[in-house]
């Protein structure tokens, strides 16, 4: 008696796809040919400041601001620091910038989280309240709220003012107000995607509301609080509108104005102009590395979700 083996199959490999690599497409360089010129796009007005902020106001003013340079060197970075008085308005724009972040999140997530998970009557109709008060155009209301915050007496140890006029209070408050709205948008959506099984089986744990929002829900939404976060600080950190309307006092002025010292009367170092600026941007460019990988979590989500 014979025992006959069958035979071992044949595998192929063809060479598109034993490589393992993406073909070279036109359209695909075309693609990344486009990205770059944008990318440069944005980025030239930022690499042109970085570059004047080294060179000497004398030799751009001699050879222009696109030419090589003769000289560089950091010594506008010092001077800019020291003669605008950057650091006490550095403590001004976080004393605004971190408490209005952390309280626009906790309000935000706190009424998304009613609105989507809570099924409160009327919650479609209140997110679109907040979503609507998103659509106010944040001039028309800056001569009533300056009447009324001239009106709004605080104790002393709260403002130096008695009234929320001239104080930090007042531009925190605004910027909360106007923020809320598009952070509620933005964590209703997100918290939609979260399985309502782990809410129900918490439920039925004996978890209370607390719980379900604080332990369960917050957890599972910090790429979108990552996001949200940079961007909030980004627009309160650079804001400068309601902080000219509401504060009289310079020593209470954010970080935007302090690049107002360094103007002259009658002539302007714009090198110097742009060191300044450099320095004023770096805190948003931290804050985007700490969070850059939640951050980016955060606006793909569900882009692969069919």
């Amino acid at each position: 008696m014979t025992v006959t083996t069958p035979p071992a199959p044949v595998r192929t490999v063809t060479p598109a796809t034993g490589t393992g690599k993406r073909r070279v497409t036109r359209g695909r360089l075309g693609l990344h040919a486009f990205l770059m010129v944008v990318s440069l796009a944005f980025l030239a007005p930022l690499l042109l400041a970085v570059y004047a902020s080294l060179r000497p106001y004398e030799e751009t003013a001699k050879y222009g601001y696109f030419s090589l340079p003769r000289h560089l060197s950091f010594d506008y970075y010092a001077k800019a620091f020291n003669d605008s008085g950057m650091g006490k308005y550095f403590v001004n724009s976080l004393i605004i910038a971190v408490p209005g972040v952390l309280l626009t999140l906790f309000l935000a997530s706190f009424v998304a989280f009613c609105v989507t998970r809570l099924r409160i009557r009327g919650g479609l109709v209140l997110l679109m309240v907040f979503t609507a008060g998103n659509l106010l155009p944040q001039q028309v209301i800056v001569t009533p709220l300056y009447v009324l915050f001239t009106k709004i007496n605080l104790p002393y140890w709260m403002s130096d003012s008695m009234t929320m006029y001239d104080s930090y209070w007042a531009v925190l408050s605004v910027q909360v107000a106007f923020q809320v709205g598009f952070c509620v948008f933005v964590l209703a959506n997100f918290m939609r995607t979260i399985p309502d099984e782990i809410v129900e089986a918490a439920r039925v744990d004996g978890a209370g509301v607390w719980t379900q929002y604080w332990n369960i829900t917050l957890p599972l939404c910090r790429p979108a609080l990552a996001a949200l976060a940079t961007l909030q600080f980004t627009w309160m950190y650079n804001d400068f509108l309601w902080a000219l309307v509401f504060i009289s006092d310079g020593d209470k002025l954010p970080i935007t104005s302090a690049l107002n010292n360094l103007r002259g009367q009658f002539f302007t170092d714009y090198n110097l102009l742009a060191a300044g600026s450099v320095i004023v941007a770096l805190p948003t460019v931290l804050v985007f590395l700490l969070l850059q990988r939640h951050f980016i979590a955060g606006l793909t989500l569900g882009a692969s979700k069919g």
